[in-house]
């Protein structure tokens, strides 16, 4: 008992010398002679807490010596150190750089396929880079833009056929090259049964065969068709860095059995209203309205009655019949309640219903790899502790700074505390399989927010007056000050005629009063927090711009493109209205969705892409030339019917569709997306009927049935899944996870605290959860530290009983939004609350793998074992 007194007296001397050292008052006495933020970064290296609740008399210390990278803590009951790092047997560098690299691929969602050795990780490593990702995607955007200048290549861009193909020689062997890479840092059995690596090796092959024999038939004076250009895509899509892509195609390729059971009654269907149509209206002698015999084949009415599922041809499609008698009606009628709205719908049921159901199980297997990778890493630094597996304070030092040698030692303290739940100085598996997402926290620092001019000018910037500025910019009456104004100046930009005199002069105030919003809140919050949200990032633009555009259009008050471009700069100007409307709170679900939806919108992009490049190229092989622009005026010698005469007297035609054509590849693209809008998509497979045979409608049936009735209906159920996981994170429970909630426990969070009346030290003043859609900013007397977690009561020696709460000793934060930056990062945060801690879930060795029967029985049967 006397040692332990001892010690208690020992550590109550080194807390209150650590005081001391970093007490407020000693910082101000000081004044302008040390910087306040190097009082700040000193007393972020010192960080001090109690121990559990049940014990508040013993205080720990735990200390960082910056000079020989040590940590120094005492927190059992006889004061000893929990590990003794002198006593615990050294890692190897080699260990120490895979344990690293299993955790940097777990914080990225990547899963390490590699041998082990020093030469074979630096080489994985060297493929992970940003550069040679990069590198990538420059060289699939230039394969895939050969389309401009290939034959029929956009007008003025066209090469000789020897150009492109020596330019697609060269892509294919920065793949093969890239495969090489691959393959010197994967096992040899991995790699070959890999089947993203066997595709790409099988499209290379088939692109050279096509250059030969293309290059065979055309020296020869023989029509050629470059028949591998549709497989293009494809070689992105297996490469690993598309995986959002791929995995996009691998759950429509899983969704597909169900609904290909639902389109095949759909078929049935359609194919017995055909014939039903045909018997009915075949005979009668109708027509259409351009002299077209009505109904006249069964492969007629089959297409006629598709575009009706369609309704692009309601109610043109029932008129001859309905003029011939009202009764007709009943058969399209019945038509449409069995095809449209029964069948149409339980697609986008079943699609829906599945989609959500592979989404799950591919969002549990990026969770089971995420930990099965920290699982690895745990296995080659943890050690034993009385019969336990630890990870001890020294070799999670050693891991963090393998991964990045620049990290202050602060936010490594507070990383571990974050992560040493049980107080015991030493990582559990469980609270191991938490780094991963505690790494991906945006991480802050209180001085790394004072703004440049706060650095270089710190008495201008600590000045009353500037504290004044401050403290206006962060007001929330400042920000609505502007949000009225943008709508004033909606309203005035409205009203506004081209022949007012009075608009000139409003706009120039307008812009006068938003370029000064900028321009304090760039003083106040500086330039890398400015820049940080994407509206502020839009204001800068656009005011910016317009403020350049107005003072061009000043000095050339004839030139028209420059009044041009300041218009369309005013409008968009208003666009902020958009982030007004947003912080309404009955708008929030709707704008939250729309902007979760934006980014994913790349993914599901990326899909149509693939399709739109493939219909594309097929498209152009098969229709090119064949319909042509040329103008419509006929008394100007304009050629007519597209310079087609077979398109006369069609509805292409009339309704002047000659520039819908596939003549190269920007006008392919358009018809396409004209063709995924549906409406008038008929007219256009007519058209292209017309000039060459009745089977060409099938070509846009199938675009049709891909584009639209699947992957768009895919990302219908995408839409409705982000609604309503929107709708129950703002409206429903709460989606905190206990990483989360600790960090709000210890006052680590970037949020806007409340003052205490308990407490007399203001508390640090942080940016709120919302911060990335509000403006409020930290004005230079906000940033001051707070000792309340060690407050004495009444002058005693006792502490002030808050063991969690650490932000008056360190400036580390952690930025946890309540606005998650997509439906990915939702998804996983509602999917993973359904597992266990520390549920490693079956063995994946491969992202792109099917392991769905294996989630499927592994959550049924709740078993929390790894098959590692």
């Amino acid at each position: 008992m006397d040692a332990l007194q001892r010690n208690k007296e020992s550590l109550k001397v080194v807390i209150e010398e650590t005081n001391d050292a970093t007490e407020p008052s000693r910082v101000e006495e000081e004044g302008p002679k040390t910087p306040r933020a190097y009082h700040r970064r000193k007393s972020s290296l010192q960080l001090r807490r109690s121990t559990s609740e049940d014990d508040p008399g013993l205080p720990v210390s735990i200390s960082y010596k910056a000079g020989d990278d040590t940590v120094e803590v005492s927190n059992l009951s006889d004061g000893s150190c929990a590990i003794d790092s002198t006593d615990e047997p050294p890692i190897s560098d080699l260990n120490l750089l895979l344990a690293a690299t299993y955790v940097e691929d777990a914080r990225d969602g990547r899963h390490s396929d590699f041998r082990v050795s020093e030469k074979h990780l630096k080489l994985y490593h060297m493929y992970q880079s940003r550069w040679g990702q990069a590198a990538l995607y420059v060289i699939i955007i230039l394969h895939l833009s050969l389309a401009l200048f290939e034959k029929p290549a956009v007008y003025g861009l066209e090469m000789s056929y020897w150009a492109s193909m020596t330019i697609e020689l060269g892509i294919i062997c920065c793949y093969l090259f890239r495969l090489a890479h691959i393959n010197l840092f994967t096992p040899v059995v991995r790699f070959w049964s890999d089947t993203k690596n066997i595709l790409i090796l099988v499209l290379s092959g088939l692109t050279f065969l096509d250059m030969v024999i293309y290059i065979g038939l055309v020296e020869n004076d023989i029509y050629g068709v470059r028949w591998s250009r549709p497989l293009r895509p494809l070689f992105a899509v297996n490469f690993p860095e598309m995986k959002q892509i791929r995995r996009s195609f691998r759950n429509m390729r899983r969704t597909m059995p169900d609904v290909f059971n639902v389109l095949v009654l759909f078929f049935f269907s359609l194919a017995i209203f055909a014939l039903m149509a045909y018997k009915l209206f075949g005979d009668r002698g109708l027509t259409w309205v351009d002299g077209r015999p009505y109904f006249a084949t069964y492969w007629d009415s089959i297409f006629d009655l598709y575009v009706l599922v369609t309704t692009a041809n309601n109610p043109d499609v029932m008129m001859p019949a309905f003029d011939a008698s009202p009764y007709y009606v009943i058969f399209f009628v019945a038509f449409l309640i069995i095809c449209f709205f029964v069948y149409m719908n339980i697609i986008l049921a079943v699609i829906y219903n599945n989609y959500r159901k592979h989404l799950k199980n591919e969002v549990k297997k990026s969770v089971f790899s995420k930990r099965q990778q920290l699982q690895k890493a745990y296995d080659i630094l943890s050690v034993k502790v009385l019969s336990r597996k630890l990870v001890t304070r020294n070799r999670f030092m050693q891991l963090m700074k393998t991964l990045d040698k620049k990290k202050n030692p602060a936010l490594l303290n507070v990383l571990w505390i974050v992560l040493d739940g049980d107080r015991s100085d030493a990582l559990d598996r469980v609270e191991f399989l938490k780094l991963a997402d505690l790494l991906n926290v945006e991480v802050s620092e209180v001085v790394d927010r004072v703004p440049l001019i706060g650095h270089l000018l710190p008495k201008l910037y600590h000045s009353k007056p500037s504290r004044f500025v401050c403290r206006v910019v962060k007001h929330k009456a400042f920000q609505i000050f502007f949000d009225i104004l943008t709508l004033i100046n909606a309203i005035v930009i409205a009203i506004a005629t081209p022949t007012s005199d009075w608009d000139e002069m409003t706009e120039w105030i307008f812009l006068g009063f938003f370029v000064l919003e900028i321009v304090l809140k760039l003083y106040v919050q500086g330039g890398s927090r400015f820049f940080r949200r994407m509206w502020n990032v839009f204001d800068f633009f656009v005011i910016g711009s317009a403020f350049i555009m107005a003072i061009v259009e000043e000095i050339k008050a004839d030139d028209d493109d420059s009044r041009l471009a300041l218009d369309v700069l005013l409008v968009l100007r208003v666009l902020r209205l958009v982030k007004i409307i947003g912080s309404i709170d009955r708008f929030k679900v709707i704008v939250h969705t729309i902007s979760k939806i934006g980014p994913s919108l790349l993914t599901y992009g990326g899909v149509l892409l693939v399709f739109y490049y493939i219909f594309a190229m097929i498209g152009m092989e098969t229709f090119q030339g064949l319909v042509k622009y040329s103008g419509y005026d006929i008394e100007s010698g304009s050629e007519l019917f597209c310079s087609n005469d077979k398109l006369e007297m069609t509805d292409f035609w009339r309704d002047h569709y000659c520039n819908n054509n596939f003549n190269d590849v920007v006008h392919a693209f358009i018809v396409l997306f004209e063709l995924t809008v549906v409406n008038q998509w008929h007219v256009i497979a007519y058209g292209y009927s017309a000039v060459t045979n009745p089977w060409a409608r099938l070509f846009f049936m199938l675009f049709h049935l891909i584009c639209v009735i699947i992957v768009l209906n895919i990302f219908t159920a995408f839409v409705l899944e982000a609604f309503m996981l929107e709708y129950s994170a703002t409206y429903g429970g709460k989606l905190e996870s206990q990483l989360e909630k600790k960090i709000h426990e210890m006052g680590l969070s970037m949020k806007k605290k409340k003052k205490k009346t308990t407490i007399s030290q203001e508390e640090l003043v942080m940016e709120s959860d919302s911060s990335d859609e509000g403006d409020e900013v930290d004005s230079p007397d906000d940033i001051r530290p707070e000792n309340n977690a060690y407050v004495t009561q009444e002058g005693s020696s006792s502490f002030y009983q808050a063991p969690h709460n650490l932000s008056g000793e360190t400036d580390v934060r952690f930025h946890i939004s309540k606005k998650l930056k997509n439906v990915e990062v939702l998804l996983q945060k509602m999917f993973e609350k359904e597992l266990e801690e520390d549920e490693l879930g079956p063995d994946i060795s491969n992202l792109d793998e099917d392991i769905d029967d294996q989630l499927h029985s592994f959550s049924t049967q709740g078993n929390s074992s790894w098959h590692g």
